[in-house]
Formats: structure tokens, C-alpha cells, sequence
């Protein structure tokens, strides 16, 4: 069984049909189920939950209420996934931002099988030190 982690953008995009990477966020989120478990960072959620809190308290609750149904776990950001994102960052300076760096950590800490990222931006996954496979969509 495989652990995905999945950054802001991934989950945005899947949750908003009028996105333009709606469709590739439901395929690979479908595929991400079929291969195990989905983790999502506790920084990335709050990230994607900006645009529903705008909108009103039931659209938050409604997207809350899906990703629990998904199911998508959300990890805690804790000392050690703090510290490996800031090493990270240090390393990258303004090719890879704190949030991006943190989605990064928690795949790391996690030992995720695979991470799924919207960003095209972001460094190798040798110089981020993450060994598993990063799909970006």
C-alpha cells in the first residue's frame, strides 16, 4: 500500500470543475486511492480552505465534510517536518516558497510513495531529498 501526499493546488483544482487542472487533480486523486492512502499537509488544507471561507461557513463545511469522505488524512506539522522545510528552503531560496517546502518536508517525513504537485516550478527530487516519485499536473 502506497501513501500519496498532495499539495494545495492538486485539491483546489479538483475541488473547483472551472479549474484548469481539474481534470488531471480527479484522475490522479483516483488513481491515488486505488494505490493506497492520501495525506495532504495541515499548511496545504489551509491553503486550498481560503476560497471556501470566502464564499461562507456551509461552503467550508462542505469541502470539510468531502475531504472527509475522500478520504484524504491531513498531516500535522510538527518540530521535525518544520526543520527538514527550512533545510529545504535554505537549500532553494525562491525556486521552492515555505508552503511549497513544507508540502515537500511532510512527503519526506512521511516517507510518501509519491507526491503530486500543480507546481512546475519546483527543484529535482534529488536536490529536494525526496526519493519518491513526483507527479506534477
Amino acid at each position: 500500500m502506497e501513501l500519496t501526499v498532495i499539495d494545495a493546488g492538486v485539491l483546489i483544482g479538483f475541488l473547483d470543475e472551472s479549474d484548469v487542472h481539474h481534470e488531471a487533480a480527479t484522475k490522479e486523486l483516483e488513481s491515488a486511492r486505488r494505490r493506497g492512502e492520501i495525506a495532504i499537509p495541515a499548511s496545504a488544507l489551509a491553503e486550498s480552505m481560503v476560497a471556501p471561507a470566502r464564499n461562507s461557513d456551509p461552503s467550508l463545511e462542505a469541502v470539510r465534510e468531502f475531504i472527509e469522505r475522500l478520504p484524504v488524512g491531513v498531516a500535522k506539522l510538527d518540530a521535525e517536518v518544520a526543520i527538514i522545510a527550512a533545510q529545504i528552503r535554505a537549500r532553494h531560496g525562491q525556486r521552492l516558497k515555505l508552503p511549497d517546502a513544507l508540502v515537500v518536508a511532510t512527503a519526506i517525513n512521511l516517507e510518501a510513495n509519491v507526491l503530486v504537485t500543480t507546481d512546475r516550478g519546483w527543484p529535482s527530487n534529488a536536490t529536494l531529498g525526496f526519493d519518491g516519485i513526483i507527479v506534477t499536473i
